[in-house]
């Protein structure tokens, strides 16, 4: 079931491979509709790290609820599943294939979390703010006047094609 009254937007599944493909491009589309694109890498990254822990780790199913709002300036995305258990953010071996997800989801985001939910399970969550940051904001050519021209090539002084004089070499090695 997916619904998405104007800035929320929710989706239930069973957390397996194929379906967090899915989920990620539902997540990805929905933030295009709200012409939030520069978020869709890290929410698609973030959201796809939390599924892949409920696939990995949730008991006694894999059921899961993705939800996305958008409120006051900043995108929660939070993933509920039916497991109790609490993620614990581990040091991964640097050799380790797995064990680094919840650190990523910390390093992308601006704040993340979790908290039970009751005897239903728990709920981990991630926010992203919508505007970027003063410093990183995209760096953007002031507009010119109409009546400017504009120049495509730096402008340069004619180059000589007389030759100056300059000591002969031999080619000849000897």
């Amino acid at each position: 079931m997916i619904s998405h009254p104007s800035r929320h937007c929710t989706v239930e599944l069973q957390a397996l491979p194929s379906r967090i493909g899915q989920v990620r491009r539902i997540v990805s589309a929905q933030l295009r509709y709200w012409h939030l694109d520069p978020l869709i890498d890290r929410a698609a990254l973030g959201v796809t790290e939390l599924l892949s822990n409920v696939h990995r780790h949730a008991q006694p199913d894999k059921t899961c609820t993705v939800e996305i709002e958008l409120l006051l300036g900043r995108l929660t995305v939070s993933v509920r599943d039916g497991d109790p258990r609490l993620p614990v953010v581990g040091d991964a071996d640097p050799l380790a294939t797995c064990g680094r997800g919840l650190a990523m989801v910390a390093a992308l985001s601006e704040s993340w979390g979790v908290r039970p939910d009751g005897d239903k399970g728990k709920v981990v969550w991630f926010t992203l703010p919508t505007a970027p940051p003063a410093a990183m904001a995209p760096l953007r050519p002031a507009r010119r006047k109409a009546a400017e021209p504009v120049h495509r090539f730096a402008e340069v002084e004619p180059v000589s094609r007389t030759p100056e004089h300059a000591p002969a070499r031999s080619a000849v090695v000897g």
